[in-house]
């Protein structure tokens, strides 16, 4: 089949419940217009929106022509419409004050002299903390339930696979964590003379933190409240790279909504006598549509095209969104 069976705005219609929606795909790929687009059309719906960016490398404040860094941000010339660039710096030494309070407890309960400072700086020049700390941040956001949705543009899809991945990841660590701690406090415990229980800040942090992490867990994997978006151009290499992700999101239990097409020439509006260049790009593209038909079919949700300008600024926004949610292919 060669047509879009549930388009964009029938599916966002069909889950009205939906709260977290999510773009990814191939660096490149158009995910942050789409993601805004996207969010300033529920924002017209009449629900209270905010555009989150967990991409390292923000552009929400160039698409938008407004700095949105830092904190969630009022979208000029929208209602209902907030941005926010997540300023990971902050998030990181607030972990690092966190990592080390924690550490000087477990050296002091552990009876060792060595200073935490090392520790600190081993453990947060990890490249991985800084996804941690993004992760966090993500988190956060949706627990705290200021919005009545929320549409995240995500970091290329390789890095939103771990940043999605980590409540997984953190529930098993978490898990074993706990078992070790449980098991050194009993056994302190029974060789202390004392019959007063020690206070264990790291076995409450740790189960605290399982909590936040078993709520993230259950939101990212509800049907009906989230949903993740895979962006493709009609190319080779985007296509594979959600055809792989597509499989490892549906092994991790996170809804996927479904794959929007950017960036498509348009052969009615190209007229004739095509340059050879042009001619052979818009035969390169249709080759590959047939691919993703065959790949993705009952799930393609949209086909937005090559605007002949960049889409930046609330009236490019429009017409991408016009696009986008438009009921016909």
């Amino acid at each position: 089949m060669s047509q879009i069976t549930v388009s964009m705005a029938q599916y966002l219609r069909e889950h009205a419940a939906l709260k977290y929606v999510f773009f990814g795909g191939k660096g490149g790929v158009g995910k942050t217009a789409l993601a805004g687009a996207t969010a300033l059309w529920l924002a017209g719906q009449g629900k209270r929106t905010l555009l989150a960016s967990t991409n390292p490398v923000h552009s929400l404040s160039g698409l938008l022509e407004q700095s949105v860094f830092g904190a969630p941000t009022p979208v000029k010339g929208a209602e209902n419409f907030w941005a926010y660039e997540i300023d990971t710096r902050e998030t990181i030494e607030r972990s690092k004050k966190e990592i080390r309070e924690k550490i000087q407890w477990f050296l002091k309960f552990a009876d060792i002299s060595t200073k935490a400072d090392e520790f600190v700086e081993s453990a947060t020049m990890n490249p991985a903390f800084e996804e941690s700390a993004m992760f966090e941040n993500m988190v956060d956001l949706m627990l705290k339930d200021e919005y009545d949705v929320y549409v995240f543009d995500t970091a290329p899809t390789a890095n939103a696979r771990r940043l999605l991945g980590m409540s997984k990841v953190y529930s098993l660590w978490v898990d074993k964590m706990l078992k070790s701690r449980e098991e050194a406090r009993t056994l302190r415990e029974m060789l202390s003379f004392s019959k007063k229980k020690d206070e264990d800040p790291l076995l409450d942090y740790l189960l605290n933190f399982r909590q936040r992490m078993g709520e993230a867990r259950e939101r990212l994997t509800d049907a009906e409240k989230t949903a993740f978006f895979f962006v493709t151009l009609p190319e080779a290499l985007p296509i594979a790279v959600i055809t792989r992700f597509i499989g490892w999101f549906h092994d991790f239990g996170i809804p996927v909504g479904g794959v929007v097409v950017n960036m498509l020439l348009d052969r009615a509006a190209l007229g004739r006598d095509l340059p050879e260049f042009v001619l052979n790009r818009l035969q390169m593209q249709e080759g590959h549509m047939k691919t993703i038909w065959e790949k993705f079919d009952g799930s393609v949700r949209a086909l937005v095209p090559l605007f002949d300008r960049e889409v930046r600024g609330m009236d490019m926004l429009h017409q991408a969104g016009a696009r986008l949610f438009s009921e016909t292919a």
